[in-house]
């Protein structure tokens, strides 16, 4: 089974940047889905590609796929740069 491991970014519903100190790591296994041909939806009989797990830091979720023998990738963030402004800046 493969992993990833990434830092989920905010939705455009989100204002804040306090929930997003947490790492997750997904497991990703495409194939034991089954395609049912009536509703084009995919299933199956294998949930672990439904679990989330959160850790504090990358380490300790890239440790965790080591000891359990998981095949993972980290998927790294770019930070987003705040540049402060006020609105008097619009007229100089």
């Amino acid at each position: 089974m493969k992993a990833k491991i990434y830092k989920p970014s905010k939705t455009a519903m989100q204002s804040g940047r306090s929930k997003f100190n947490k790492w997750v790591l997904k497991i990703t296994d495409k194939k034991n889905q089954i395609k049912d041909t009536m509703m084009g939806w995919n299933g199956g009989s294998n949930t672990s590609s439904q679990v989330q797990l959160k850790f504090k830091t990358k380490e300790d979720a890239v440790y965790y796929a080591k000891t359990n023998n998981l095949d993972y990738e980290v998927l790294e963030t770019s930070e987003r740069k705040v540049i402060s402004k006020s609105y008097a800046d619009n007229f100089k």
